[in-house]
């Protein structure tokens, strides 16, 4: 089965520890998720984000409604959190959020995202025609609306690249 890398940087003009508070509470996720996906989270208000917290979600992907499990795998306050899918539609999907200072006072937050699609060579064919289109927009929008309400912006302050990088590589 392949494993999918997806990277992400993207400047913040705000303080690191803003930025990861931003990021740190999961309901600011349905306000930098795409409509298309009608996500939301079903998990209680207030969520305590810490290693071990689960997070339930609702979303749908392809027109077909998902539920969505999410743990903390850890999570190291003000500079990196690591989430992984328990349920959901991907075989693997591990994501690492990292917030770096820069000069300025403004953050590098970077994701990580290595993730397996189920379905053998069915997978990697939905994948080629949909899937990597799919993430690619899902993220491009996260970079817009993120840059919206951290940064006062109507375009992404991307990193080293326009889009996302999504390679297959073998082994993990």
């Amino acid at each position: 089965m392949k494993t999918y890398l997806l990277e992400r940087e993207q400047l913040i003009r705000r303080s690191r520890e803003e930025t990861f508070e931003f990021f740190g509470d999961a309901f600011n996720l349905e306000k930098i998720t795409p409509p298309f996906l009608k996500f939301r989270i079903t998990t209680p208000n207030p969520i305590a984000m810490k290693a071990g917290a689960l997070i339930d979600y609702q979303l749908s992907l392809f027109g077909i409604p998902f539920k969505w499990r999410t743990l903390i795998e850890s999570w190291d306050e003000g500079d990196k959190f690591v989430d992984t899918q328990v349920k959901g539609p991907y075989s693997l999907w591990h994501h690492t959020h990292t917030f770096e200072d820069l000069a300025g006072g403004e953050t590098l937050m970077k994701d990580i995202v290595r993730y397996r699609i189920p379905f053998g060579v069915f997978g990697r064919i939905a994948h080629w025609l949909f899937i990597e289109k799919t993430l690619d927009a899902i993220f491009n929008y996260r970079a817009e609306a993120t840059s919206m309400l951290l940064n006062g912006e109507e375009k992404p302050t991307l990193m080293n690249a326009t889009g996302m990088t999504a390679t297959a590589f073998s082994g993990d």
